[in-house]
């Protein structure tokens, strides 16, 4: 399954190879080198022949000696095979974002993803990293339901399952309405709770250390960002590093909740049930996360400055 975004990404780790320092998963949008740099920089040990399925940037990453083995989550068959002789598996699929014919929350998200789990059992994988994202309490869709589903499957492995916050680079970007080169943003709700956004390449460096360290084995690990600021701070942020206001335009939990009962399919009840997520925040607190795994979080400041200079630049 070929794909641009973090949410079509599954990393196996073939056994018995010598180890050598090398890559993880791209993320979405521009960047995507911050992936590959994540591996490199931790120096997290990727052995020299690796199955990676639903990945781009493959000139990159055979110029680090990986091998390159392309599967779909719909495809029994091609998944089987790419579990063979495999160690550790790391699993970010998703049909939200990025998708392929065929490709729904149930073909991909709940059926091929415990597809993965099965073939991995029958591989006697001993590893498996699954990364998925925080619950919202009170209420479930169906992205959620196919996330728990399989945070259950994984956790007869040695498991580390990775419940991400917000991410930065999805959320606070112009693809959900954070339009920071044009000064005009959407805020789901009254934008008034915090929400703890984390960066993409500091999940990709918890999925490299993450996969070695004893901490993380056999755990769920809650990860976010450095602090939890409301929609309405970080658009205070991005307009003081601009140096110009922002125009904000709100959708009311009535217009959510409308979508909500009007949503046609499973994607798009999805999509207004992450959205009401964000209006209920999502702040936690990182620093035993930070201490355990001596991971540096990037904050929503050195995200703004990042993509505001090409703008500031145009």
């Amino acid at each position: 399954m070929e794909a641009a975004s973090l949410h079509n990404r599954v990393l196996l780790q073939r056994r018995l190879v010598p180890p050598m320092t090398g890559t993880t998963l791209p993320p979405p949008g521009s960047g995507n080198d911050a992936w590959l740099r994540c591996g490199v920089d931790s120096g997290c040990p990727f052995p020299s022949s690796v199955n990676l399925i639903g990945l781009t940037f493959r000139g990159a990453l055979r110029s680090l000696g990986v091998e390159i083995v392309v599967g779909d989550l719909k495809d029994s068959k091609s998944i089987a095979a790419a579990c063979h002789d495999v160690d550790s598996v790391i699993s970010t699929a998703s049909a939200t974002l990025s998708r392929q014919p065929g490709d729904s929350i149930e073909s991909v998200d709940t059926a091929g993803q415990l597809t993965l789990v099965n073939a991995a059992k029958e591989a006697s994988v001993q590893r498996f990293l699954f990364v998925s994202f925080r619950h919202p309490s009170g209420f479930a869709f169906p992205l959620s339901d196919a996330k728990e589903a399989v945070e259950n499957a994984v956790k007869s492995f040695n498991f580390t399952i990775i419940q991400a916050s917000s991410f930065a680079e999805v959320w606070l970007s112009p693809a959900l309405g954070f339009d920071y080169a044009n000064g005009a943003v959407r805020i789901y709700g009254p934008g008034t709770n915090p929400i703890s956004w984390v960066s993409f390449a500091d999940v990709a460096e918890m999925c490299a250390v993450g996969l070695r360290h004893p901490a993380a084995h056999g755990k769920i690990i809650e990860f976010g960002g450095p602090e939890a600021l409301s929609p309405l701070e970080v658009v205070a942020r991005f307009e003081k590093i601009g140096g110009r206001p922002f125009q904000v335009e709100h959708v009311s939990e009535q217009s959510l909740l409308s979508q909500w009962n009007e949503a046609a399919d499973s994607l798009q009840k999805s999509f207004v049930g992450l959205m009401l997520g964000y209006m209920r925040g999502d702040a936690m607190n990182m620093a035993q996360v930070v201490d355990t795994f001596g991971i540096r979080l990037q904050t929503v400041d050195e995200y703004a400055r990042r993509v505001m200079e090409p703008s500031k630049n145009a």
